[in-house]
């Protein structure tokens, strides 16, 4: 064989053996685009009308449905282990301290239920929990995010370790970042998920430290003044409605506001601060508070691996009748 056939035999064969590992890459995960085409092939339209029809009735299901996403796929696999109750035997994920303030979870049993009319006992919650958060992104004026399905639904609780991999908003910068590089994510897709607090509200509960008893001098004055109007007791009550707008200017929509907003200093939690403050990522904030766009492509790619993380496949897991209890089994 000649050496301009050898040069290309070896090419063919390097090629072949890329597209060979990427093919086996997909496999192993178990996930893949349209996972339903052929055993619900509605599941994902039925899922978006949900979405939308519910967003149309409670504006504030798609902060949830965000949030979700972030609580279930951050701690160990995306497996829905956050919608399960508490039993005699296990504490819900839901009403440890990390969950604090998360709601409207019935929302996502409606949209079970729609799902279980038109296809029962194909389509997992793990998967409607993350496709709901793909369209809540959508109705909250951010981009679709292509994202693939084929999880199934792990049955117990990981309220046990939630707190070893879901960051709280007090930790350094350098555990929040630790934590989401173990699962993949760049130091810019944490700037660009962080970007979700452009939406929703954060309670009085987790940001009178900066306020009592002495106001946190890195607060923006301009702002203090409206946080403790909000905000007027040092101690308040977690089950009153007090609360901040993580952001005054958009609270309705997710955009590039926050990152001019932590800039300004006028982030509700430490680790806003903490984000426009630390050499390792302010780069990153002011890139983001510059385009939008930007900030969308860092954080669809960030949702992506998000959603991808660790998922039960295959025969692993179930699908759940109800995303609140794991099925029986006699």
């Amino acid at each position: 064989m000649g050496s301009k056939a050898l040069f290309f035999a070896i090419l063919a064969f390097s090629v072949a053996s890329a597209f060979a590992e990427q093919i086996d890459e997909a496999a192993d995960s178990g996930l893949m685009m349209n996972f339903y085409k052929d055993t619900c092939p509605q599941a994902e339209d039925i899922i978006t009308e949900q979405v939308k029809l519910l967003y149309k009735r409670h504006k504030n299901t798609a902060f949830s449905w965000l949030r979700n996403i972030f609580h279930d796929c951050a701690v160990q696999s995306c497996d829905a282990s956050l919608l399960l109750d508490s039993t005699r035997r296990m504490l819900s994920e839901k009403e440890t301290d990390r969950s604090f303030g998360m709601r409207n979870f019935r929302y996502l049993d409606t949209i079970k239920e729609a799902v279980e009319r038109e296809c029962p006992g194909v389509v997992s919650c793990a998967d409607i929990l993350v496709l709901s958060a793909r369209d809540g992104i959508v109705a909250l004026g951010g981009p679709y995010i292509p994202l693939k399905t084929g999880r199934r639904d792990g049955r117990r609780s990981r309220a046990a370790v939630v707190e070893q991999y879901l960051p709280d908003h007090n930790e350094s910068m350098s555990v929040v970042l630790d934590r989401f590089k173990a699962i993949g994510i760049s130091t810019s897709g944490v700037v660009a998920l962080l970007g979700a607090h452009s939406v929703g509200r954060t309670h009085c509960v987790k940001l009178v430290h900066r306020l009592y008893p002495e106001v946190d001098p890195a607060l923006n004055p301009n702002h203090v003044e409206h946080m403790l109007y909000k905000c007027p007791d040092p101690i308040p009550d977690p089950k009153a409605v007090q609360y901040v707008r993580n952001d005054r200017g958009t609270p309705m929509k997710l955009d590039n506001n926050y990152y001019r907003n932590i800039l300004d200093n006028k982030g509700l939690l430490i680790v806003d601060h903490q984000l426009a403050t630390d050499k390792r990522t302010k780069h990153y904030v002011k890139k983001m508070a510059k385009s939008q766009d930007y900030f969308f492509k860092e954080f669809s790619r960030a949702i992506q691996i998000l959603s991808e993380n660790n998922p039960l496949t295959g025969t692993e897991g179930e699908i759940r009748r109800q995303c609140n209890v794991a099925n029986r089994h006699n």
